[in-house]
């Protein structure tokens, strides 16, 4: 079984202040750097980070990272939902069985959540999402079945919850490991 990331950046980060791909830590890393390390680490062998608000700059981010390919998502602006759907239009072109989908403002995932999540939940048929005390959280992993139906149905500025929740998803306890907290503003 083989997985890819998908790290959905497309968005313009309003209530950040600006795109998060370009977010960084207090050390001065990139949140994208920590969030592509864990996926990597928790067994995806290839990363696609899917671009949009500023898409020159954020591709010369995303070049910079070694083995990372960027996927510009044209209709950004029409939401979360977007970057769905090229990120996974993106995964059809690779071998991968599963994709693994996390945004990029979850800079504090540890790879344990993303192997924990994928072992769950590898392989074409399968579903499964991290989960936090019981409350639904990132990273979900899509099997490759389900990509297509997933890019239908995905519409505004929603991701495939929607989806994961109707064809129930595994949810995958993560709470021991981590909070599964995201950043929204500074």
């Amino acid at each position: 079984m083989t997985a890819c990331g998908i790290m959905l950046a497309a968005g313009a980060g309003s209530r950040y202040g600006q795109p998060k791909i370009f977010a960084r830590d207090a050390g001065g890393v990139l949140w994208l750097e920590r969030v592509v390390a864990a996926v990597r680490a928790g067994g995806c062998s290839e990363v696609l980070v899917v671009i949009g608000a500023e898409a020159e700059r954020a591709r010369e981010v995303v070049s910079a990272l070694d083995s990372v390919s960027p996927v510009v998502a044209g209709d950004w602006a029409d939401g979360l939902s977007a970057s769905v759907r090229a990120g996974l239009a993106a995964a059809a072109n690779t071998d991968a069985d599963s994709a693994v989908i996390a945004p990029v403002d979850v800079p504090g995932m540890p790879a344990s959540v993303v192997a924990r999540v994928l072992e769950a939940g590898a392989g074409p048929p399968s579903l499964a999402r991290a989960s936090f005390d019981g409350r639904p959280g990132h990273p979900a992993v899509i099997g490759r079945d389900h990509w297509e139906l997933v890019a239908a149905s995905v519409r505004g500025d929603s991701g495939a919850n929607r989806y994961l929740a109707t064809h129930a998803a595994l949810a995958v306890e993560c709470a021991d490991l981590w909070d599964g907290a995201d950043t929204d503003t500074r």
